[in-house]
C-alpha cells in the first residue's frame, strides 16, 4: 500500500476509543485531550505544568527572594526545586523514603529543607544544588523556617516540636502533650511559636528560653484536634481552626480568647439513607488579610467565611461546590484565594464576598497551593501527579 493508503488507514481507526481500552491509558493523554475525569472539565487555564512526580503531589513553596523557584514534594518519596517560568528541573532531593509532606525555602532563598512523613528531614543549598543537613524524628506533622534566621521548626505525632539550626544542627526541643503537634506557625517576631495539638489545646512557646508562655486548654481550647493556626502581621492575634468548626482569636500577649467564630447552621448533615454516614465538617485552613481588619475561614463543607475583625461578626459566606483545602491573602490587598476538592483555584474580593475569577486545569483535587509576592502568578499541587503554574494578573491592575 502507498503511503497514501496508509495515511487514510490512519484515518479511519479511532484513537479515542482504542485508548479507553488500555489500562494505562493515561500515560497517553494529550495537553487538549477531551476527556473529562470524574466530571472535571479538561480545561486547562494553566501556563507551565511540572509532571515529574509519579502520584499525588502533596505540597509546594516558592523562593521568597525572587519568587523564580518552586520546591514540591510527592507520595512518589520525590522532592523536586524547579523554575517556575518553563518548568525546568533544577535538582531532585533525593534519599526520601515515604511521602514528602513538607518542603520548604529559607527566609533568603539559600537552602531548602523537604521533610517526609516518617520523619526524615534534608536541607540542601540551593547554589551548590547539595545535601547540607539532615536529620530523623518521628513522625512529621509539619515544619517551617523561622522568618528571619536559618532555623527550622518542625512538630511530630509525638507532641513534641524541634528547633534546629542550620547547617550547624544545633537543637532544641518543646515538650508537648503526648499526643500529636498537628499544626505551627512561628510568629512574626520570631521569638515566639504558636503550636496546635491533637487533643484540643494550644501553646505558645518562647523560642530562646523553651518555656511555654501561654497553654490554651479546656473551654479555652477546642473540644477537637487543631488543624491549623495563623498570625496577623504584627502578630499580635492568633487565629486557631480545628475539626470542632471553630476557629478562635487569641491576643498573643495575653493568652487570652477574644473571640470565638462559630458557623451557624453548621451542624453535620444528617445521614439521607441506609449505610451513609453523617458529612463531616472542620476547619481547613485560615489566614489574616494585611489590608484591613478581616480573616477568612475555609471549612471542609465548601464554606468560605469572610469576618470582620473590628466587629467580630461573619462578613461574607462564600460557598464552594466542594470543600477547601487551603487559602491564602494576597500580601497587599483584600483578595483572598482558595484552592478545594473540585480541582480549581478561586479569587475572591473579601470585600464585596464577589468571586473575581476561577482557574481550572487540574484533573483531580488541588492539595497546596503557593502565590507569589505580587500576585501575579499560583503555583498549584495535586492529586493528578501534576504541579501547574497559572499566571493570575488581574484587569484591575
Amino acid at each position: 500500500p502507498s503511503t497514501d493508503d496508509l495515511a487514510d488507514e490512519m484515518e479511519d481507526v479511532d484513537f479515542e476509543e482504542e485508548g479507553a481500552e488500555e489500562p494505562d491509558a493515561d500515560a497517553w493523554e494529550t495537553e487538549d485531550d477531551e476527556g473529562v475525569e470524574d466530571g472535571m472539565e479538561a480545561q486547562d487555564d494553566s501556563e507551565v505544568t511540572f509532571s515529574l512526580h509519579s502520584a499525588s503531589v502533596f505540597c509546594v513553596s516558592l523562593d521568597p527572594k525572587t519568587n523564580t523557584l518552586a520546591v514540591t514534594g510527592g507520595e512518589d518519596d520525590k522532592a523536586f526545586v524547579w523554575r517556575v517560568s518553563d518548568g525546568e528541573l533544577l535538582f531532585e532531593c533525593s534519599g526520601h523514603k515515604d511521602s514528602v509532606t513538607c518542603a520548604g525555602f529559607s527566609h533568603d532563598s539559600v537552602f531548602v529543607a523537604t521533610g517526609d512523613m516518617s520523619g526524615l528531614i534534608k536541607v540542601w543549598r540551593v547554589d551548590t544544588k547539595e545535601e547540607v543537613w539532615s536529620f530523623e524524628v518521628g513522625d512529621l506533622e509539619w515544619m517551617e523556617w523561622h522568618p528571619q534566621a536559618h532555623v527550622l521548626l518542625a512538630g511530630t505525632a509525638d507532641g513534641n516540636s524541634w528547633m534546629w539550626k542550620i547547617p550547624s544542627g544545633d537543637c532544641k526541643t518543646f515538650q508537648g502533650p503526648a499526643c500529636p503537634a498537628t499544626c505551627g506557625r512561628i510568629l512574626p517576631d520570631g521569638k515566639r511559636a504558636v503550636v496546635g495539638y491533637e487533643d484540643g489545646t494550644m501553646r505558645i512557646w518562647d523560642l530562646k528560653q523553651g518555656t511555654s508562655l501561654h497553654v490554651l486548654k479546656g473551654q479555652d481550647g477546642h473540644q477537637d484536634p487543631l488543624t491549623c493556626v495563623a498570625s496577623n502581621q504584627d502578630g499580635s492575634l492568633i487565629m486557631t481552626g480545628s475539626v470542632d468548626c471553630h476557629a478562635k482569636l487569641v491576643n498573643s500577649a495575653t493568652g487570652k480568647v477574644v473571640c470565638v467564630f462559630k458557623m451557624e447552621n453548621m451542624a453535620p448533615k444528617a445521614p439521607t439513607g441506609e449505610g451513609e454516614e453523617a458529612e463531616s465538617n472542620s476547619v481547613e485552613s485560615l489566614g489574616f488579610c494585611n489590608v484591613m481588619p478581616l480573616a477568612a475561614v475555609g471549612y471542609l463543607d465548601g464554606t468560605l467565611a469572610i469576618y470582620d475583625l473590628s466587629t467580630q461578626s461573619l462578613r461574607h459566606k462564600c460557598q464552594h461546590e466542594s470543600g477547601i483545602v487551603q487559602l491564602l491573602w494576597e500580601e497587599s490587598s483584600a483578595v483572598v484565594y482558595t484552592c478545594s476538592l473540585d480541582g480549581a483555584v478561586r479569587l475572591w474580593d473579601a470585600r464585596s464576598g464577589k468571586m473575581i475569577s476561577e482557574y481550572r486545569g487540574h484533573a483531580a483535587e488541588i492539595l497546596d497551593f503557593a502565590v507569589n509576592k505580587d500576585a501575579s502568578i499560583v503555583v498549584t499541587t495535586s492529586g493528578d501527579h501534576q504541579a501547574k503554574v497559572f499566571c493570575v494578573q488581574r484587569p484591575d491592575r
